[in-house]
């Protein structure tokens, strides 16, 4: 045995060469794993998917809120275009006339209240003078002061203020223009929709249901009836109450002599039912106006006239036309509207009564219920004043009466 050198250093003892294992685990520690670029690539395309989907949805809204709203304008004329094709007729031609129909009836709408607006704006720009030299007049009366029309049209002629806020007044008039273009250009976008869904509705079940298993085939088929039935009745009823709405409160105004009587009824007559909440307060808002222009007096009576009207169609009209289309609480309709209308604005207003009634047919004929156990109050033959159930003290007696059996 070698004896080590007294002026040599210690050499540190030899390590034993590493294993199999332990050169893995350090060989990995230095590379990257496999699956990581993979996954961070995955990551990175799902991020660019989303933006690019979230991009997509914001600039096609209005699209697919029009398509949403053709959708179920289809579902509703369906019921006459089928009673059509049943007669013989072909379904396009069928489901052309009956959307020219409703084409018709909203031009005609439209035509009514433009008459009286054009009819209003038309009165206050002839009688304009006249009410301006009333309010001067009235100015001169009660501030002691002296001023005429003349002077006072000549300073606004010459003021700054009213040259700006003329150009911008016509800069305001080009983009109304091109709003209301852009409006006729969406309603003709929905109501192609409406004629090409209603046209191919059999094909489009048809190439749904291909899609399906035969066990869930049928399902989609009573889901569609389902739908059908619910938003073709909820038009119709709407449609006939907007009827006899109109009728009544043109009867109220030309008795009154009111002018523009038949436009003020339609406008009563289709917002007051097809604008759900505050439907009946935006319609009352515009005959309520024009009759007190004729005499205030007028006005009150017109006003009492709508509360009269609003209770006798809630309490005896709505609930015979309503109670086997879309039978539905009014605090659900209510909460469905206000849900709709934050979701998808006037659109989703408009729909969401339907869309509530056909989901709850649809859950109420799949949900399946049980009878009530009455046992406990046959028994004690004693019931809750408060409730349906037996009071608190009969199930008490009843559960020491079967203690003491037993």
């Amino acid at each position: 045995m070698t004896q080590p050198d007294p002026g040599q250093e210690p050499q540190p003892p030899e390590r034993p060469p590493p294993s199999e294992g332990e050169a893995a685990e350090a060989g990995g520690a230095a590379r990257m794993p496999r699956w990581l670029p993979r996954a961070m690539v995955l990551a990175l395309a799902l991020v660019a998917a989303f933006q690019l989907g979230s991009w997509a949805f914001h600039r096609l809204t209005g699209l697919l809120v029009g398509i949403l709203i053709a959708s179920f304008l289809a579902l509703g004329i369906e019921p006459p275009i089928g009673r059509m094709v049943a007669r013989g007729m072909r379904r396009g031609l069928a489901a052309l006339l009956v959307c020219l129909a409703v084409v018709l009836v909203v031009a005609g709408f439209f035509a009514l209240f433009g008459s009286f607006l054009a009819g209003q704006i038309s009165g206050i720009v002839e009688h304009f003078p006249r009410y301006f030299d009333s309010f001067i007049g009235w100015i001169n009366r009660t501030f002691h002061t002296d001023l005429s029309r003349v002077d006072i049209q000549g300073r606004l002629l010459r003021a700054d203020w009213l040259r700006t806020y003329v150009q911008k007044s016509a800069g305001g008039v080009f983009d109304f223009s091109a709003s209301v273009l852009g409006g006729l250009f969406r309603l003709l976008t929905i109501f192609l929709f409406a004629f090409y869904f209603a046209v191919d509705g059999p094909r489009l079940r048809r190439a749904l249901c291909s899609l399906l298993p035969p066990a869930k085939q049928t399902e989609v088929l009573r889901a569609w009836e389902i739908a059908v039935d619910k938003t073709s009745g909820y038009l119709y009823s709407r449609g006939l109450m907007a009827l006899i709405s109109a009728v009544a409160h043109f009867v109220m105004l030309a008795l009154l002599g009111v002018p523009y009587a038949p436009a003020l009824a339609v406008w009563v007559g289709v917002v007051s039912q097809f604008i759900p909440v505050i439907g009946t307060y935006l319609a009352a808002a515009v005959p309520i106006l024009a009759a007190f222009a004729v005499d205030p007096w007028y006005a009150v009576v017109v006003l009492i006239f709508v509360v009269v009207y609003q209770q006798f169609e809630n309490y005896l009209i709505q609930p015979k036309l309503t109670s086997k289309t879309v039978d539905i609480h009014p605090a659900v309709a209510f909460g469905s509207v206000i849900a709709g209308t934050a979701l998808l604005g006037v659109a989703g207003m408009l729909i969401a009564i339907p869309v509530v009634a056909t989901m709850q047919t649809f859950f109420s004929a799949y949900v399946k219920r049980y009878h009530v156990a009455d046992d406990l109050e046959k028994q004690n033959g004693r019931h809750d004043p408060r409730g349906d159930g037996p009071s608190l003290r009969a199930r008490l007696r009843g559960l020491l009466r079967r203690r003491g059996r037993s």
